[in-house]
């Protein structure tokens, strides 16, 4: 893995720590070097801050993805800067995470990345539809009103499971465990920064949704139009 930081001291640290749960790590200092290395070496998953000098951290993701190359790219942010989160998404992260974090909650979404790149087996060729929206599994393609929505991976990992669960609450839990994996289950304020982000993406007024409904104190319900009338 690569690790894109412009601090030596953490570069350090986290490359002690991941050597020692089981990663080959590399280290990049700036946006220049990590494309370069990237290209040379092809990781498997980018730790990525989104603070960089010279090219910003956005931007070296989107120099990443035009590549072609499926490596994840986890995304280090601000806690609680919302639109760094969002630009990050847009850039083409697969994953984000915040400052300060532990070194477990890092471990755990790194390995919940490699896992989704891993287990991306072509999904049944099914498109599912609600309202003005339409779900293509097999191409994993979401579109509003004929347009396609621009989704990061979990993001329509998401959106699919609330497609196949309409009309039926889910708990929070169930949403993480399901989307993220088996060591999740209490991050709900983690899971309700994607449940922002994908209403602003798809609901006509986020305030105000009409597709994902807030089960209160329980979770979330996907509401079809159809279902509705």
């Amino acid at each position: 893995m690569l690790i894109v930081d412009d601090e030596p001291s953490l570069r350090r640290a986290l490359r002690a720590s991941l050597a020692a749960s089981g990663f080959a790590v590399e280290e990049a200092r700036n946006g220049e070097e990590a494309v370069e290395m990237f290209t040379a070496g092809k990781p498997d998953l980018v730790l990525l801050d989104i603070n960089l000098p010279g090219a910003s951290g956005v931007e070296v993701c989107r120099r990443l993805r035009a590549s072609g190359s499926g490596t994840g790219i986890l995304m280090v942010t601000v806690r609680d800067a919302e639109d760094d989160k969002v630009r990050a998404l847009d850039a083409g992260a697969d994953d984000f995470i915040t400052k300060p974090y532990l070194l477990r909650e890092l471990l755990a979404r790194m390995r919940a990345v490699l896992r989704r790149m891993r287990a991306a087996a072509p999904a049944a060729a099914a498109v599912l539809r609600a309202g003005d929206l339409e779900l293509d599994l097999g191409r994993r393609i979401l579109r509003k009103n004929g347009a396609e929505v621009h989704l990061s991976p979990i993001e329509f990992d998401l959106i699919a499971y609330f497609f196949q669960h309409p009309g039926t609450p889910v708990t929070h839990a169930q949403l993480l465990r399901a989307v993220w994996g088996p060591e999740y289950g209490n991050e709900l304020e983690y899971l309700r920064s994607y449940v922002r982000m994908l209403r602003k993406k798809i609901e006509d007024e986020p305030a105000r949704p009409r597709y994902i409904l807030t089960e209160p104190w329980l979770g979330y319900r996907f509401c079809t139009p159809e279902a509705a009338g």
